[in-house]
């Protein structure tokens, strides 16, 4: 057995944990206690500041769904550092995102990249964000440098990428197919493995973490699967993350119960977009601020 740099074991036929654990099913009373109105006397760096490297030329489309869903789920600022093709597009979504560096209480990298082709300039944008000591929420491209976070880390796979991310610190890792049959365990096996926050996505989403926090998420319709609801998840989460920044620097659970919380409004911001029919992503960002409201209600 052997450890990596964030305490990460690799570990020889690598199995789920007993399933003894209790699960606490997420309610909108809970999620409501994690959702921060301003008061008068806030300005936009009080009210938090996010900072986001997502979407690439080949998917430049996910920066505009997890800035568009950041900026709707409520904060002060978005500094969108990604690459340039894709902050054209946010820009044009949303002309209020700043695109110059400088400081952030949280971060939302990876969606809409790919760690197989990504250009050097991405990589340092990457690399950047994850010394920069601050929370950090990571998806899809950039799992690959969860190791290298000096910060709390906080991961969003769907059931592949959580077997690839396994499979690239562990021998006899499962496959996608193990982890979709068994989700509850083997979301508790990649927190204890990785050391890091989990949000394994699905129609119920589970979440773990290394203190042992076990949290279930049932909200949503079925027409929740569809291209860019995961980047709207990030936006969400990156957002809860840059308001409560001082939350998770006190409370090691604090980003488990984030991120329990974003599922929650995701799924119930879906089921007011969809009203029983198809959506798209874009959808569901439409929907956040009225759900957001009906929470704090």
């Amino acid at each position: 057995m052997s450890t990596n740099a964030r305490g990460a074991r690799a570990v020889d036929g690598a199995s789920p944990v007993d399933g003894k654990t209790p699960w606490r099913d997420w309610t909108a009373d809970d999620a409501s206690i994690w959702i921060t109105a301003p008061m008068e006397s806030d300005d936009k760096y009080s009210r938090g500041v996010l900072g986001v490297v997502t979407g690439s030329d080949r998917y430049p489309g996910a920066a505009v769904l997890g800035v568009e869903a950041a900026v709707r789920t409520g904060l002060g600022m978005v500094r969108y550092v990604g690459a340039a093709h894709p902050a054209e597009l946010v820009l044009q979504r949303r002309p209020e995102v700043v695109t110059a560096s400088g400081q952030v209480q949280a971060w939302l990298v990876g969606s809409g990249m790919d760690a197989a082709t990504r250009p050097e300039d991405d990589a340092t944008r990457l690399r950047a964000a994850f010394a920069d000591g601050k929370p950090i929420v990571v998806d899809a491209g950039a799992l690959d440098l969860i190791d290298s976070a000096t910060g709390p880390v906080v991961i969003t796979p769907h059931f592949r990428e959580l077997a690839k991310v396994l499979a690239e610190r562990t021998t006899g890792a499962p496959s996608a197919d193990a982890i979709a049959a068994d989700p509850a365990q083997w979301v508790v096996r990649a927190a204890e493995l990785l050391r890091v926050a989990v949000l394994l996505k699905g129609h119920t989403t589970y979440v773990a973490d290394p203190t042992g926090t076990r949290l279930r998420v049932t909200a949503g319709p079925a027409w929740l699967a569809t291209a860019g609801s995961g980047d709207v998840l990030g936006g969400i989460l990156g957002a809860l993350v840059a308001t409560h920044a001082r939350a998770v620097a006190a409370d090691a659970s604090a980003l488990a119960m984030l991120a329990a919380t974003a599922a929650f409004i995701h799924g119930r911001a879906a089921e007011r977009a969809s009203a029983g029919g198809p959506i798209a992503a874009l959808d569901i960002t439409e929907s956040l601020p009225v759900t957001v409201a009906e929470l704090l209600a």
